[in-house]
Parts: C-alpha cells; structure tokens; sequence
C-alpha cells in the first residue's frame, strides 16, 4: 500500500512539473495568434477598447482565456483563436504576457478627482466598494486571489469592461458578479472617470 501511495505521489507530482507554464511557447503563440489585435507584448492594441495583457496576473489571464474558450464569457473575435488552444497552450500564453510591462499611460486630468474618489473611496450610500479594496492601492492587482492589475489599462477598455458588467453581459462567475453588482450602481460619467484614473495610476 505505501508503495502505491508514493507512485501515486510521484506520478501527479510529475504530472504537475509537466503542466509548468512555458512563456517561450507562449511568446511563439502570442507572435502567431495576438499580436494583430493586441499589439507587440501586450502593449499596445489594435483598438483602444481591446485589452492591454501585459502583467495582468499569470492566473487571471489563464482563467479568462478558459473562460473564453468554454464560452462562459462572450468575446466573439476571440473564439477562433481559443478553439485552437488548448489548457498548457493557454497557461504557457498567460505566463508569457504576465512578464511584460504594462506602458505607462495617461489619465484625463479633468476626471482625476471624481475617478480618485471613486477608486479609493467607492460610494458608502450606495454601497458602491471601493476598487483599491480588490485591486490595491496602486491597481497591481492581487495574483494570489486572482484580481487582474488594473494600472496602465487603456480608459476605453475599462469602460467597455465596467459597461459588460453592468449590461450582464461579462457576469458568468463570483468575481464577476462582484464587479456586476459594483459596476450597476455607476452611471456613465462616473464610470469614465475611474476608466481615466485607472490608465494613469501608479
């Protein structure tokens, strides 16, 4: 019995070190499959209001692409590219835009304040939490409990991103119908201003 117990221990044991993420093989898929859409590492996008990948968190970017691929979350440009990966594929992808750099970006100064207040404060009287509680003070995010960074991530795609949670359409999940609940008690101005303040924070 004890010698069956260490097989098995080894054998999963192994079986984990198999599932290591490799960002080399994901850089190859990101250069194939990403960069198109979402720009040369993860920095800087086709569109505006596509994601910016770089440094989102290793475990947070695996979830999203699986939560893609099994449709629970709806990205229709995406689901040709997902249908081809598969989970060590989207681990290796997820390591790989994990260590690139998100760029610096630049907050609208005239809707700093309201998007400060907002971010740190949240709303009490309207039991908005505030972000930084999740995301930290200076939006890096939490890795451990899989809390993506928000610091540096384009304006336009936190307002698409805040808007899905609060049309319904990205809440499939716990966490995002944390953000589902939050994001249906902003209106469209304040929601473009913790956009703003998010894109300069750091």
């Amino acid at each position: 019995m004890r010698k069956l117990l260490i097989g098995l221990v080894l054998t999963f044991g192994l079986a984990g070190l198999a599932q290591a993420a490799d960002p080399g093989a994901g850089e190859e898929i990101a250069q194939n499959q990403c960069v198109s859409c979402h720009g040369q590492n993860g920095v800087e996008p086709l569109q505006p209001n596509y994601a910016r990948l770089a440094g989102l968190g290793e475990d947070y970017l695996f979830k999203q692409l699986s939560a893609i691929k099994s449709g629970d979350r709806n990205v229709p440009e995406m689901m040709g590219i997902v249908r081809g990966l598969d989970e060590q594929d989207m681990r290796n992808l997820a390591a790989y835009y994990d260590q690139q750099e998100m760029p610096r970006g630049e907050a609208n100064p005239e809707k700093v304040d309201a998007g400060e207040s907002l971010y740190r404060g949240g709303d009490l009287s309207r039991d908005v939490a505030a972000c930084i509680a999740c995301h930290g003070p200076k939006g890096l995010g939490n890795e451990p409990a899989g809390y993506p960074r928000l610091s540096g991530q384009s304006a336009e795609y936190v307002v698409k991103s805040l808007k899905d949670y609060r049309s319904g359409d990205r809440v499939y999940g716990p966490k995002s119908q944390i953000m589902g609940d939050i994001a249906s008690k902003l209106n469209d101005d304040e929601i473009e201003a913790v956009a703003e303040y998010i894109e300069g924070l750091y």
